[in-house]
């Protein structure tokens, strides 16, 4: 059983990564089960979901501890969900920080050296993606989802592929962002 959480901001394309996720283990006939909160993702607000992909699932919800792997897509999310990733899980997350809504509205600031620098004092393995970085080379602000989903499969950790990946953009990427979504993918 795999235990994957997706965290990050509105917009940042949290939602679309997950159902690439769970489209790809269930075209290999692993079953999945997930569970999204959105809140208030179109405002900015944070978003997370919950995968857990294999066999003897019976609820959608990872329990503190349990996750093998978070993909986060703003470090400060990615701190806010840790406590739900096992000793010794995988942490695959953009440098870049985004404030939330929440954040913004209440005065709060902080920078994403400073989450980052929280994540490596932990026994976890860390993968940090310069997400700026590979926007810019990429030519594309609207792929940042993919360049993670590219660097968590590299991990190891999801047993899935990026030809896997790419069967399922077929049926949920639009045919003119295909070649982009392909690049990005690939990325790291």
């Amino acid at each position: 059983m795999k235990n994957i959480i997706l965290c990050g901001i509105g917009g940042q394309g949290t939602v679309l990564a997950s159902k690439l996720i769970a489209s790809a283990a269930m075209n290999k006939g692993i079953p999945v089960m997930s569970a999204e909160t959105i809140g208030m993702a179109q405002r900015g607000g944070n978003v997370f979901s919950n995968l857990r992909m294999g066999e003897g699932i019976h609820s959608p919800m990872i329990p503190k501890g349990q996750a093998d792997i978070i993909i986060g897509f703003e470090p400060g999310e990615t701190v806010r969900m840790v406590d739900y990733l096992k000793n010794g899980g995988t942490i695959v997350t953009n440098r870049r920080a985004i404030m939330p809504t929440t954040a913004t509205l209440s005065g709060f600031h902080y920078d994403g050296d400073e989450m980052i620098d929280y994540l490596k004092r932990l026994d976890v393995n860390l993968i940090v993606v310069d997400g700026d970085e590979a926007l810019k080379e990429l030519g594309s602000s609207k792929v940042l989802n993919i360049v993670l989903l590219g660097a968590a499969i590299r991990s190891g950790v999801l047993g899935l592929s990026e030809e896997d990946v790419i069967k399922s953009m077929e049926s949920l990427v639009k045919p003119q962002f295909m070649e982009l979504n392909k690049k990005a993918i690939y990325y790291i």
